[in-house]
């Protein structure tokens, strides 16, 4: 089949259109940002203006993407030409052309959206769109070869972002990468956004921060409500919001960078907002899996081997003479779960620390979270020799944590719960009300309490999560 190209428009003007010059310049962004490596990414946000502005804050987020390989990248952007009421548009090409070369579209991918009426092709959409196309070189110079979904966005609401969102995890596995692409607050009278004229530096990073809030807590119908409310000119807030409407519970969203044009030429009667963000976590029902305690139980022979792991651990911290230990990870020990390890030492408790969002495999949460466990809880001393014996492990493999509109769905002995308020948290796991014996009430009297709150004060003002738990401990097995 002939190729049917489509070529930026984008080289000599948002960046060089020399192939040399344009590699050199991202690979210096790329070489300057900071990356603390995030593990399961599955998502970025990034800015799309010229290079010269925003090109560092996007590097932030691109230089995750160094070293790692997907097969494919959906890269989302809004439609800053051409109106579109409630559909997306993917062109019909094969590929699209920058100056560092051709990328290929997944257009076998594509042919599955097809069957959603919102899904359309119109390639004026794409001509001369900056959105998508700013994003490519930098994703070209990460990752090498992969295959393109370009997306364009017309403007969503909550039912529309979650139509398009429905459409694209039907057709998503664990080898995608999703990229949307979105300036924050555009300021100033050619913008026709003048909602303060004093501290402007610190109102725009105010305003900005409040809706990236929105978005790290994945409050899709308060996050456009905000805009509505501010008027604030987050252009890419369509993308946004179908990127919000995609992501499971129990997902991390993480800002890498922020900054402005204002910081750069010093002109803030004038001013565009950047930021990069890294999602982590796992898509939901990818590939046929789920994190759910239903379908995905952990064998007899998975708990005793995690158990053992966790006591070796432990052990080749404190004797330096401990021999190897051969485990056979299966599966289940690689699905990514929240973890926590609780010692015991005569029925009393000698040490409890883990993880509640699932980031990466069980087995090394486990691994970890045994260790802390018995060196680094700072409510006993570090765990000593003479004890290894006397201690009995217990290991709690989470759920993704999810949200409950009320305290009144919370089921004492099937849940664990996270208390959120204001600056304070705290969590109980799902067995510490049964083996206390305590009621609801009393729960969370107690889970205010350990936040640092009033025994009552969990009555308003709190946000649950709730998440369940397979425990095992070395007794039990």
């Amino acid at each position: 089949m002939e190729a049917q190209v489509l070529k930026s428009e984008l080289a000599g003007t948002w960046y060089t259109d020399n192939p040399d010059r344009l590699a050199h310049e991202i690979d210096a962004y790329l070489e300057v940002a900071e990356a603390r490596p995030i593990e399961n990414l599955m998502a970025l946000i990034l800015p799309h203006a010229g290079y010269r502005y925003s090109g560092m804050v996007a590097a932030h987020g691109v230089k995750q993407l160094v070293a790692r390989t997907y097969s494919r990248v959906i890269v989302m952007g809004p439609s800053h030409r051409m109106p579109m009421l409630g559909a997306v548009s993917i062109p019909d090409v094969s590929h699209i052309e920058t100056p560092l070369g051709r990328i290929e579209i997944d257009r076998e991918f594509v042919a599955g959206l097809r069957g959603d009426e919102a899904f359309q092709s119109h390639i004026h959409a794409h001509m001369g769109e900056h959105s998508v196309q700013i994003e490519l070189p930098f994703l070209q110079r990460a990752l090498g070869e992969f295959k393109l979904v370009p997306v364009v966005c017309g403007e969503l609401g909550v039912s529309g972002a979650k139509g398009i969102a429905k459409t694209l995890l039907e057709n998503l596995d664990s080898e995608t990468l999703v990229v949307v692409s979105s300036d924050f607050t555009h300021y100033g009278r050619s913008f026709g956004y003048l909602p303060f004229k004093d501290d402007i530096k610190q109102n725009l990073e105010s305003l900005d921060l409040g809706a990236f809030r929105l978005i790290k807590e994945k409050k899709l119908p308060d996050f456009l409500q905000y805009i509505e409310n501010t008027g604030a000119t987050i252009c890419g807030r369509s993308p946004i919001a179908v990127l919000l409407a995609m992501l499971p519970d129990g997902v991390n969203v993480e800002l890498l960078k922020y900054d402005t044009s204002g910081n750069l030429t010093g002109d803030w009667s004038h001013c565009v907002s950047y930021l990069s963000a890294a999602v982590s976590g796992r898509w939901k029902n990818v590939d046929g899996a789920s994190s759910s305690v239903a379908q995905e139980q952990l064998s007899s022979s998975d708990k005793i081997q995690l158990l053992a792991l966790a006591r070796h651990k432990i052990a080749e911290r404190i004797r330096k003479d401990e021999p190897d230990l051969s485990l056979e990870i299966s599966p289940a020990m690689q699905e990514v779960m929240g973890a926590f390890v609780t010692l015991h030492k005569q029925g009393q408790l000698r040490g409890c620390i883990g993880e509640i969002f699932p980031r990466r495999a069980l087995f090394e949460a486990v691994a970890e979270q045994a260790v802390n466990a018995a060196f680094h809880d700072p409510r006993f001393p570090r765990l000593r020799e003479d004890e290894l014996g006397e201690i009995d492990i217990e290991i709690s493999a989470l759920t993704a944590p999810h949200s409950v509109e009320s305290h009144e769905d919370i089921e004492i002995g099937r849940h664990g719960v996270v208390l959120y308020k204001g600056m304070h948290t705290a969590v109980f796991l799902p067995q510490v009300a049964p083996e206390q014996g305590w009621d609801l009430e009393t729960t969370l009297s107690h889970l205010a309490m350990k936040a640092g709150l009033g025994a009552n004060d969990w009555e308003s003002g709190c946000e649950f999560h709730v998440f369940e738990a397979i425990v095992f401990s070395e007794k039990s097995e």
